[in-house]
């Protein structure tokens, strides 16, 4: 799946946007039609530790799905992110298979 990376205030080492790749290649496992998608990362300005914020869209057909993480680390925010967009394009393809089967 095609990723386009960006972060706000902060330059991403590549080993980071590597692992995000790697983690949102995963959902092509679950769905195969999946057509691009954009990644967001920045820093949220608080005291609290967790200020990471990851913001993942991805675009099938006929829709966007959106999942937005915040953690201590960007690699824990992606991986919350990623199992979030799982289980949105589990009930899309269910979604799908319902009508297909009407």
């Amino acid at each position: 799946m095609k990723l386009h990376m960006s972060s706000l205030k902060f330059d991403a080492d590549q080993k980071l946007l590597d692992f995000i790749q790697t983690k949102a290649d995963k959902l092509d496992t679950f769905f195969d039609r999946i057509i691009d998608g954009e990644v967001n990362m920045h820093l949220e300005r608080s005291a609290d530790k967790a200020n990471k914020v990851i913001e993942i869209k991805i675009n099938v057909p006929g829709q966007s799905l959106f999942a937005k993480e915040q953690s201590k680390s960007f690699e824990e925010a992606a991986d919350l992110a990623v199992e979030a967009l799982r289980r949105q394009l589990k009930k899309y393809k269910e979604k799908m298979n319902a009508h297909r089967a009407a």
